[in-house]
Protein backbone atom coordinates (compact mmCIF):
# COMPACT_ATOMS: atom_id res chain seq x y z
CA UNK A 1 0.00 0.00 0.00
CA UNK A 2 1.38 3.44 -0.95
CA UNK A 3 2.25 5.68 1.96
CA UNK A 4 0.94 8.70 0.01
CA UNK A 5 -1.23 8.39 -3.06
CA UNK A 6 0.71 9.26 -6.21
CA UNK A 7 -0.46 12.40 -8.05
CA UNK A 8 -2.39 11.81 -11.25
CA UNK A 9 0.56 13.00 -13.35
CA UNK A 10 2.73 10.22 -11.90
CA UNK A 11 0.02 7.67 -12.60
CA UNK A 12 0.00 8.82 -16.23
CA UNK A 13 3.79 8.52 -16.45
CA UNK A 14 3.61 5.09 -14.84
CA UNK A 15 1.00 3.98 -17.39
CA UNK A 16 3.21 5.14 -20.26
CA UNK A 17 6.72 4.30 -19.03
CA UNK A 18 6.43 1.20 -16.85
CA UNK A 19 5.48 -1.19 -19.71
CA UNK A 20 8.54 0.01 -21.65
CA UNK A 21 10.85 -0.54 -18.70
CA UNK A 22 9.36 -3.97 -18.06
CA UNK A 23 10.00 -4.86 -21.70
CA UNK A 24 13.41 -3.29 -22.19
CA UNK A 25 15.15 -3.95 -18.85
CA UNK A 26 15.75 -6.70 -16.36
CA UNK A 27 15.41 -5.99 -12.64
CA UNK A 28 17.53 -7.05 -9.68
CA UNK A 29 15.89 -5.33 -6.73
CA UNK A 30 16.87 -6.22 -3.19
CA UNK A 31 16.51 -4.81 0.32
CA UNK A 32 12.94 -3.47 0.30
CA UNK A 33 12.53 -4.97 3.77
CA UNK A 34 14.78 -2.14 5.01
CA UNK A 35 12.22 0.52 4.08
CA UNK A 36 10.75 2.12 7.24
CA UNK A 37 7.15 3.15 7.73
CA UNK A 38 5.98 6.74 7.48
CA UNK A 39 7.96 9.63 6.07
CA UNK A 40 11.69 9.39 5.48
CA UNK A 41 14.51 10.54 3.21
CA UNK A 42 15.63 8.31 0.34
CA UNK A 43 19.25 9.00 -0.70
CA UNK A 44 20.32 7.36 -4.00
CA UNK A 45 23.48 7.67 -6.05
CA UNK A 46 23.05 9.22 -9.51
CA UNK A 47 24.54 7.36 -12.51
CA UNK A 48 22.48 8.41 -15.54
CA UNK A 49 19.86 10.76 -16.92
CA UNK A 50 17.73 7.62 -17.06
CA UNK A 51 17.90 6.61 -13.42
CA UNK A 52 15.07 8.83 -12.09
CA UNK A 53 12.78 6.73 -14.30
CA UNK A 54 14.23 3.34 -13.33
CA UNK A 55 14.32 4.37 -9.66
CA UNK A 56 10.78 5.70 -9.94
CA UNK A 57 9.76 2.31 -11.37
CA UNK A 58 11.23 0.61 -8.31
CA UNK A 59 9.59 3.12 -5.97
CA UNK A 60 6.10 2.75 -7.44
CA UNK A 61 6.34 -1.03 -7.42
CA UNK A 62 7.26 -0.80 -3.73
CA UNK A 63 4.35 1.47 -2.81
CA UNK A 64 6.27 4.76 -2.74
CA UNK A 65 4.95 7.80 -4.59
CA UNK A 66 8.09 9.32 -6.18
CA UNK A 67 8.86 12.80 -4.91
CA UNK A 68 12.25 14.18 -5.87
CA UNK A 69 14.16 17.35 -5.20
CA UNK A 70 14.62 18.52 -8.80
CA UNK A 71 16.81 21.28 -10.23
CA UNK A 72 14.80 24.43 -10.71
CA UNK A 73 16.07 24.71 -14.30
CA UNK A 74 14.07 21.59 -15.16
CA UNK A 75 10.95 23.30 -13.86
CA UNK A 76 11.37 25.98 -16.52
CA UNK A 77 11.09 23.51 -19.39
CA UNK A 78 7.67 23.73 -21.01
CA UNK A 79 6.86 20.00 -21.09
CA UNK A 80 9.18 18.53 -18.44
CA UNK A 81 8.49 21.44 -16.09
CA UNK A 82 4.74 20.97 -16.41
CA UNK A 83 5.08 17.26 -15.63
CA UNK A 84 7.33 17.90 -12.63
CA UNK A 85 5.00 20.53 -11.20
CA UNK A 86 1.93 18.36 -11.76
CA UNK A 87 3.76 15.45 -10.12
CA UNK A 88 4.41 17.60 -7.01
CA UNK A 89 8.18 17.49 -7.27
CA UNK A 90 10.17 19.97 -5.17
CA UNK A 91 12.34 22.52 -7.05
CA UNK A 92 15.86 23.20 -5.80
CA UNK A 93 17.18 26.73 -6.28
CA UNK A 94 20.85 25.94 -5.71
CA UNK A 95 23.16 28.84 -4.94
CA UNK A 96 20.30 31.21 -4.06
CA UNK A 97 18.25 32.12 -1.01
CA UNK A 98 15.63 29.74 -2.40
CA UNK A 99 17.83 26.74 -1.61
CA UNK A 100 16.86 26.95 2.06
CA UNK A 101 13.19 27.15 1.06
CA UNK A 102 13.58 23.96 -1.00
CA UNK A 103 14.88 22.08 2.02
CA UNK A 104 12.11 23.59 4.14
CA UNK A 105 9.56 22.19 1.68
CA UNK A 106 11.28 18.80 1.85
CA UNK A 107 11.25 18.91 5.66
CA UNK A 108 7.53 19.69 5.69
CA UNK A 109 6.81 16.85 3.27
CA UNK A 110 8.76 14.30 5.32
CA UNK A 111 7.12 15.45 8.54
CA UNK A 112 3.75 15.02 6.82
CA UNK A 113 4.60 11.38 6.11
CA UNK A 114 5.94 11.62 2.55
CA UNK A 115 9.04 9.91 1.21
CA UNK A 116 11.34 12.52 -0.32
CA UNK A 117 14.18 11.45 -2.59
CA UNK A 118 17.29 13.61 -2.44
CA UNK A 119 20.30 12.78 -4.61
CA UNK A 120 23.15 13.64 -2.24
CA UNK A 121 25.54 14.32 -5.13
CA UNK A 122 23.03 16.80 -6.53
CA UNK A 123 23.96 15.86 -10.09
CA UNK A 124 24.93 12.86 -12.19
CA UNK A 125 28.34 11.50 -11.24
CA UNK A 126 31.31 12.85 -13.16
CA UNK A 127 33.50 9.94 -12.10
CA UNK A 128 34.93 8.26 -15.24
CA UNK A 129 33.94 4.86 -13.84
CA UNK A 130 30.59 6.11 -12.46
CA UNK A 131 31.49 5.74 -8.78
CA UNK A 132 29.73 8.07 -6.31
CA UNK A 133 31.27 11.50 -5.79
CA UNK A 134 31.27 13.40 -2.51
CA UNK A 135 27.84 14.57 -1.44
CA UNK A 136 26.05 17.79 -0.69
CA UNK A 137 24.48 18.00 2.74
CA UNK A 138 20.77 18.36 1.93
CA UNK A 139 19.74 14.74 2.48
CA UNK A 140 21.42 14.55 5.88
CA UNK A 141 20.10 17.97 6.86
CA UNK A 142 16.49 17.00 6.13
CA UNK A 143 16.83 13.68 7.98
CA UNK A 144 18.33 15.29 11.08
CA UNK A 145 15.88 18.21 11.04
CA UNK A 146 12.90 15.86 10.93
CA UNK A 147 14.30 13.04 13.07
CA UNK A 148 13.17 10.63 10.33
CA UNK A 149 15.29 7.83 8.80
CA UNK A 150 17.84 8.39 6.06
CA UNK A 151 17.80 5.38 3.73
CA UNK A 152 20.70 4.83 1.29
CA UNK A 153 19.69 3.39 -2.08
CA UNK A 154 22.29 2.22 -4.56
CA UNK A 155 21.46 1.86 -8.23
CA UNK A 156 23.62 0.39 -10.94
CA UNK A 157 22.63 -0.44 -14.52
CA UNK A 158 21.01 2.69 -15.96
CA UNK A 159 24.47 3.89 -17.04
CA UNK A 160 24.72 0.84 -19.32
CA UNK A 161 21.69 2.13 -21.21
CA UNK A 162 22.64 5.80 -21.16
CA UNK A 163 26.14 6.70 -19.96
CA UNK A 164 26.38 9.97 -17.98
CA UNK A 165 26.09 12.94 -20.32
CA UNK A 166 26.31 10.74 -23.43
CA UNK A 167 23.74 10.90 -26.21
CA UNK A 168 23.72 7.30 -27.45
CA UNK A 169 21.13 4.96 -25.91
CA UNK A 170 22.03 1.26 -25.80
CA UNK A 171 18.89 -0.78 -25.23
CA UNK A 172 20.05 -4.16 -26.50
CA UNK A 173 20.93 -6.58 -25.19
CA UNK A 174 18.61 -5.88 -22.25
CA UNK A 175 20.42 -4.38 -19.28
CA UNK A 176 19.80 -5.26 -15.63
CA UNK A 177 18.72 -2.48 -13.29
CA UNK A 178 20.23 -3.22 -9.88
CA UNK A 179 18.69 -1.55 -6.82
CA UNK A 180 19.96 -2.15 -3.30
CA UNK A 181 18.22 -0.65 -0.27
CA UNK A 182 20.46 -0.33 2.74
CA UNK A 183 19.42 -0.17 6.36
CA UNK A 184 18.68 3.37 7.54
CA UNK A 185 21.90 5.21 8.33
CA UNK A 186 22.71 5.44 12.03
CA UNK A 187 22.76 9.17 12.74
CA UNK A 188 22.33 8.98 16.52
CA UNK A 189 25.80 10.50 17.07
CA UNK A 190 24.59 13.69 15.38
CA UNK A 191 21.12 14.02 16.87
CA UNK A 192 20.48 16.98 19.16
CA UNK A 193 23.60 18.83 18.02
CA UNK A 194 23.73 22.13 16.10
CA UNK A 195 23.58 21.44 12.38
CA UNK A 196 26.90 23.02 11.52
CA UNK A 197 28.42 22.64 8.08
CA UNK A 198 31.21 20.51 9.57
CA UNK A 199 28.75 18.12 11.20
CA UNK A 200 26.63 17.85 8.06
CA UNK A 201 29.63 17.14 5.85
CA UNK A 202 30.91 14.50 8.25
CA UNK A 203 27.56 12.69 8.25
CA UNK A 204 27.26 13.06 4.47
CA UNK A 205 30.66 11.43 4.02
CA UNK A 206 29.35 8.42 5.95
CA UNK A 207 26.38 8.27 3.58
CA UNK A 208 28.63 8.40 0.49
CA UNK A 209 30.92 5.74 1.96
CA UNK A 210 27.89 3.49 2.38
CA UNK A 211 26.65 4.08 -1.17
CA UNK A 212 30.13 3.35 -2.52
CA UNK A 213 30.33 0.15 -0.49
CA UNK A 214 26.94 -0.99 -1.76
CA UNK A 215 27.95 -0.30 -5.35
CA UNK A 216 31.24 -2.14 -4.89
CA UNK A 217 29.34 -5.20 -3.67
CA UNK A 218 27.26 -5.27 -6.85
CA UNK A 219 30.16 -4.51 -9.18
CA UNK A 220 32.59 -6.87 -7.50
CA UNK A 221 35.36 -4.27 -7.48
CA UNK A 222 36.56 -1.22 -5.57
CA UNK A 223 37.22 2.34 -6.75
CA UNK A 224 40.79 2.89 -7.91
CA UNK A 225 40.79 6.69 -7.82
CA UNK A 226 39.96 9.27 -5.13
CA UNK A 227 36.36 10.41 -4.81
CA UNK A 228 35.55 13.48 -6.90
CA UNK A 229 34.54 16.54 -4.86
CA UNK A 230 31.20 17.90 -6.12
CA UNK A 231 32.25 21.37 -5.01
CA UNK A 232 35.03 21.42 -7.65
CA UNK A 233 32.87 20.42 -10.61
CA UNK A 234 32.96 23.91 -12.10
CA UNK A 235 36.72 23.48 -12.52
CA UNK A 236 36.64 19.83 -13.55
CA UNK A 237 36.90 18.47 -17.07
CA UNK A 238 36.23 14.75 -17.33
CA UNK A 239 36.15 12.47 -20.38
CA UNK A 240 33.35 9.91 -20.30
CA UNK A 241 33.24 6.51 -21.83
CA UNK A 242 30.77 6.52 -24.69
CA UNK A 243 30.37 10.31 -24.80
CA UNK A 244 29.57 11.56 -28.25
Amino acid sequence: MERHAAPRAIEVVRFLVRPLLMLLTRRDWRGAENLPDGGFVLAPNHVSQLDPFTLGHWMLDNGIAPRFLAKDTLMHSRLVGWILRAAEQIPVYRGTDGAAESLHAAIEAVEAGAVVTIYPEGTITRDPAAWPMTGRTGAVRVALATGRPLVPVMQWGPQDVLWPYAKMVRLLPRKTMHVRVGEPLDLTAYEGRPLTEELLREATEILMDRLTQMQAEVRGELPTTPRIDVHTLGRLRTTYRGEN
